[in-house]
């Protein structure tokens, strides 16, 4: 059993989250896609949400608010219901910060915390993906071997968020013992080259692609605390968030279009066809959203929740997919160009069912 009942800081939040996605995020998504904008100068904007100063102890300079799993997947699913792509790259310091609080040393929080707490934008990111069509997320390729005082990290990581511009990356590698292991890369050190990837969505976000040979890291850059499937489960949790808002913007775009738009005298809702493809998403989304919901609940509580979590990921992929589709479909030709947004939200909703490790709750 779980509560749907908000608490009052989380309807609070909710309103800012969704002001302003509908005045930052809605329309750049577009120019961001037609590539008419840069995403780099929106992020910093972000930084008057506060996502990550709101659940780092005030002892390290932020809000103190306990860390709530609920409260941030409400955050993902009302950014993305401006655009997913964006939210992506918006909330990926957050996933780092999160992983820092979760399974990081006092030391690691000490240093690294505060460098979200001084009001701007602190772009970082979590890397675990990784270009390979057997790619199992418990089961990374890239290697940490140790010598000495340091770890040389070796392997490719793919779909990085801001991994362009990220001044931290945590990247997921399997030590000697093949034991599965996390660490803090800080800047450019040598031996990591980053290319931009070309994809048919998710543009805002920066995706790129990591190669690492042989890049020094000190032995103090590892998490002590890692548990990569637990790290999995939570970043299954914010793509189902993301996918939730996303899939509710499309629906909340294609019921007015198609109350609008006339067919043969009346409006194209009067159809049963397409009433009923308008309710089925409407009950897919709804179903997401509860699955998730429940999902993070468990999560907050200290419960067990990685078969909720994998189960939720697999709905959300599978839905997202059909979601985006139908909203293409409802809008008939329309839906086909780039007159409406449809179009480019299916392209991003494409990713939900490849994206591993970037949002962790």
């Amino acid at each position: 059993m779980f509560d749907l009942t908000l608490t009052d800081e989380q309807r609070m939040n909710r309103e800012t989250m969704q002001r302003f996605a509908a005045a930052e995020i809605r329309d750049l998504s577009r120019l961001v896609d037609n590539r008419e904008s840069d995403a780099e100068p929106f992020y910093p904007k972000t930084a008057e949400l506060g996502l990550t100063l709101l659940q780092i102890p005030e002892a390290l300079g932020g809000a103190g608010m306990s860390r709530s799993p609920v409260s941030n997947a409400l955050i993902l699913e009302d950014l993305a219901h401006g655009d997913l792509s964006l939210a992506l790259g918006a909330i990926s310091p957050l996933g780092f910060v999160n992983t820092v609080l979760d399974q990081g040393s006092d030391a690691q929080r000490e240093k690294y915390l505060p460098l979200f707490c001084k009001g701007d934008f602190k772009a970082a990111t979590t890397a675990l993906l990784e270009p390979r069509a057997t790619f199992e997320p418990t089961e990374p390729a890239t290697t940490a071997v140790q010598s000495g005082a340091s770890y040389a990290l070796s392997g490719t990581k793919s779909m990085v968020p801001l991994g362009m511009s990220a001044e931290l990356i945590l990247v997921i590698a399997k030590r000697e013992d093949q034991t599965p292991a996390a660490f803090i890369i800080e800047g450019n050190p040598e031996g990591l080259t980053r290319t931009a990837e070309e994809n048919m969505g998710l543009l805002g976000a920066q995706l790129a692609t990591l190669t690492l040979d042989s890049v020094q890291v000190p032995a103090e850059a590892m998490l002590t605390d890692f548990d990569l499937q637990r790290f999995i489960d939570l970043s299954r949790l914010g793509i189902c968030a993301l996918a939730v808002g996303a899939c509710q913007g499309v629906l909340d775009y294609a019921i007015p279009y198609c109350n609008e738009r006339v067919a043969f005298g009346e409006p194209i809702t009067n159809r049963q066809s397409v009433a009923f493809m308008i309710a089925d998403m409407a009950i897919e989304i709804e179903g997401m959203r509860l699955m998730a919901w429940r999902a993070a609940s468990r999560a907050e509580r200290g419960e067990a929740f990685h078969e909720d979590a994998y189960l939720a990921k697999i709905f959300c992929a599978k839905h997202a997919m059909k979601i985006g589709t139908d909203g293409v479909q409802l809008l008939g030709g329309h839906g086909f160009t780039k007159e409406h947004p449809v179009e480019m939200w299916y392209r991003n909703l494409r990713a939900i069912d490849t994206l591993e490790g970037v949002a962790s709750l």
